[in-house]
């Protein structure tokens, strides 16, 4: 199966506005639009995760699109999770450009370690991949984030539940008072424009798509498709496969499979 594009109301508008004499860049988000189109994903696909993972998951998220919107507009980027206790994958990717950003929880075949780690992937354009990895403590992924901005950003920041599924991130820049940026409390952050001169840059909207289909399925396929179809099949006419990117379910037959590499062929 396949997803439909979200309706309007299930997206989420992102503002970056900068506190003028404080030198620092405030992101807010209200990630309900988009928090439900993935339990409405979650739901057509069967798969569940405990309480527990999904506020990890939910926290690791937000944390991901406030850091993301704060990004120059062409950029591509990927957060992969690793956590020990509990044991989980957290995956999250977003494109600046077309608007999007999507994530899921791995529960199963994750591999145990010796420390949480902390990938992060971003293209700009069409320069190289910059990739950083950090180690980090414990399953608060905003703890997890700001070590990032710390140890890989090379600058503080500070993520913020605000309530109502409402975040924020409040991130250095040059000549920054960081002092006032690390002494933040969440009530002072609520009436910021009470006591700072807030300048508004711009509003950023995202939506819940991948971008995964069956055609880019069978691609994932092919290879091991051509090398040895009774392996990639294992008896069944049908292959149940999920888009490692959002967890959509696909079915693919062995039928449908032959036909593509029919196609291939003859192009």
């Amino acid at each position: 199966m396949g997803h439909p594009p979200p309706s309007p109301e299930e997206s989420a508008i992102a503002t970056n506005i900068f506190v003028r004499h404080r030198n620092a860049l405030l992101t807010r988000v209200n990630l309900t639009g988009l928090y439900t189109t993935y339990y409405l994903q979650m739901a057509e696909a069967g798969r569940k995760v405990d309480s527990i993972q999904d506020e990890i998951f939910k926290q690791m998220f937000a944390a991901f699109v406030l850091h993301t919107c704060s990004r120059p507009r062409n950029e591509m980027v990927a957060w992969t999770v690793n956590l020990q206790e509990p044991l989980l994958n957290l995956f999250a990717t977003s494109d600046n450009a077309a608007g999007t950003a999507v994530g899921r929880v791995f529960t199963s075949n994750v591999k145990p370690g010796s420390a949480n780690l902390f990938y992060v992937e971003t293209v700009r354009g069409r320069e190289p991949a910059r990739r950083s990895v950090v180690e980090f403590s414990g399953p608060d992924m905003f703890a997890a984030a700001e070590k990032f901005y710390e140890d890989s950003e090379q600058r503080p920041a500070r993520f913020f539940d605000l309530g109502n599924d409402d975040f924020a991130l409040l991130a250095a820049h040059p000549d920054c008072d960081i002092l006032w940026l690390r002494g933040m409390e969440t009530a002072e952050l609520r009436s910021l424009a009470e006591t700072e001169t807030l300048v508004p840059l711009e509003q950023r909207t995202y939506r819940w798509i991948c971008g995964c289909s069956e055609a880019r399925i069978f691609k994932v396929l092919e290879a091991a498709m051509r090398e040895n179809p009774d392996a990639l099949f294992q008896g069944e006419e049908v292959l149940a496969i999920e888009c490692p990117r959002c967890g959509v379910p696909y079915h693919i037959t062995r039928e449908a499979m032959e036909a593509h590499l029919a196609r291939t062929q003859k192009k």
